[in-house]
């Protein structure tokens, strides 16, 4: 694992509750700009930084003067809305303080569960990336109730790292990282310094919830390391309070449990394209546009297109086939079927006067692009 966090380029970043607001005790701005530092400090090298940070609700209830988390839906909801306020602003002061841009980015698991908002979502955050701005993404509990009652921020953090394909997710907590059983209770408790994400024996190990103020405990985190292997990040579950742990962790130091994705990322996401989602369409392509997917390593543009079939919607899977039929690609659609057969033999030039609207300049983007 020291090789994949001192190699990752891009990483995101997932802290807990309890870290970000002192067990509660409001927003903990020491905290939070040690960490700012820290990402600052990455992204001078040339990284990558996407912070999924909990602790609208902590703060929420601090503002409140609430000493227990409610259960009430709507009052969870008033917590989020009253303690974003402040998170949003100690994330985006610090970051300013060492000359870093932030952004506020409020998800839900529907977001990325739909395809067309997904990619929208991607693309969002992949600009602000190139933008050298730090997106500071939290769940969207003011709005929806699922989110609040069964979701926790590990799980957006690994959704997080699949949307943005993230080489390394970096969960840090109020613990040291997974044992064996609860070393609380059991002496012989041995420290996971490294496993495979997603083996069965890890899951047994993982205790409940551990916190009042957050909704996590290590299985959430456990699940969210499988979740992220899925696209081929390897995860590091490390104590948030470890000195200059970002830092260290980048430059390759074996702190906490680190948990290996298996699979590689273009090998996880060929499986994904391929095997889990059904195609609701086609292009056809000329030889010139086959030549350059097959042996130039290019995006699909819409200048190569010269049949669009099928009904399909923007981030539908299509296949690409050739002029006589054969399937030599698929991939996700940045247009849909009626935007597709307008722009279809037309140069990016042209997109404005026919759609209405610039958008991408490829039908599909060689990133999200898979040969047959």
């Amino acid at each position: 694992m020291t090789e994949a966090l001192r190699t990752a380029r891009r990483i995101v970043v997932k802290v807990g509750s309890s870290l970000v607001t002192d067990e509660g005790r409001g927003v903990d701005a020491q905290a939070v700009g040690n960490w700012c530092r820290q990402m600052a400090a990455l992204a001078a090298e040339g990284r990558e930084i996407v912070m999924v940070s909990s602790g609208a609700i902590a703060e929420g209830m601090k503002r409140l003067g609430w000493a227990a988390r409610p259960k009430e839906i709507h009052e969870l909801q008033a917590a989020a809305a009253v303690g974003q306020m402040g998170l949003a602003q100690i994330y985006e002061s610090k970051l300013r303080e060492h000359g870093m841009g932030s952004a506020q980015v409020l998800l839900t698991h529907a977001d990325l569960a739909d395809r067309e908002r997904y990619l929208n979502a991607r693309s969002t955050l992949v600009t602000l990336l190139r933008l050298k701005v730090i997106p500071v993404i939290n769940e969207n509990d003011t709005v929806v109730n699922d989110e609040i009652k069964f979701g926790d921020n590990d799980t957006l953090g690994a959704l997080v790292a699949n949307l943005v394909e993230a080489d390394a997710l970096v969960i840090l907590t109020d613990q040291k990282g997974l044992y064996s059983a609860d070393p609380r209770r059991d002496p012989q408790a041995r420290f996971i310094n490294e496993a495979q994400a997603g083996a069965a024996e890890l899951e047994r190990m993982a205790g409940g919830a551990g916190s009042s103020i957050g909704k996590g405990g290590m299985i959430t985190k456990v699940l969210a390391a499988k979740r992220a292997a899925s696209s081929g990040a390897s995860t590091v579950i490390a104590w948030g309070r470890e000195p200059d742990v970002l830092i260290r962790l980048a430059n390759g130091e074996s702190i906490g449990t680190a948990l290996l994705a298996a699979t590689q990322k273009m090998a996880a996401r060929k499986q994904w394209m391929v095997d889990h989602l059904q195609l609701r369409g086609a292009v056809v392509v000329d030889d010139g546009a086959m030549a350059k997917l097959r042996d130039g390593g290019k995006s699909l543009l819409p200048i190569g297109m010269v049949e669009v079939r099928g009904d399909f919607h923007r981030g539908d899977v299509i296949a690409v086939r050739s002029l006589a039929g054969v399937e030599i690609a698929r991939g996700l659609a940045n247009y849909s079927s009626s935007e597709a057969r307008l722009i279809a033999r037309k140069p990016s030039s042209e997109f404005e006067r026919l759609l209405g609207f610039t958008g991408e300049p490829e039908m599909i983007h060689r990133d999200n692009l898979v040969l047959a």
